[in-house]
């Protein structure tokens, strides 16, 4: 079991450790519009008149897309590696890395790219949910 003292070193390792929500938005919106955020993340923030000041209140409001932002901004942006099944239920902030683990250059997108990532992605999980009610005979 790690203690509180090493998750709090291997923490630091967090891209997100000390990122602002403004800051981490910002950097997003410069490297890839608003249009690709918008078709990543289906926010309605991110699709009608966005700022990063309007955006930035939703996320701080909302729990649940604060994260999902914040995996697209680990995963997608700082192309860090995925969190191990230990970590995986944790928020992306609480999430460690390994110490001297350096982030990637971000991973290109086009809106295109994601709709076929999504599609794909859709696919698969229709390929393995069992169809209709009666199907867990």
């Amino acid at each position: 079991m790690m203690t509180d003292e090493e998750r709090i070193e291997l923490q630091q390792n967090n891209p997100l450790h000390g990122l602002k929500l403004e800051t981490l938005l910002q950097e997003l919106v410069d490297c890839y519009g608003w249009d690709i955020l918008d078709t990543a993340m289906r926010f309605n923030c991110f699709n009608t008149n966005p700022s990063i000041a309007s955006s930035v209140k939703y996320l701080k409001k909302t729990d649940w897309a604060r994260e999902k932002l914040e995996n697209f901004y680990l995963y997608r942006f700082k192309r860090m590696p995925r969190a191990s099944a230990e970590e995986f239920d944790l928020p992306p902030r609480a999430r460690t890395f390994p110490h001297g683990l350096e982030p990637k250059e971000p991973m290109p997108l086009t809106v295109d790219s994601i709709l076929k990532s999504q599609a794909k992605a859709a696919s698969a999980f229709k390929n393995r949910t069992p169809r209709g009610r009666n199907s867990r005979r």
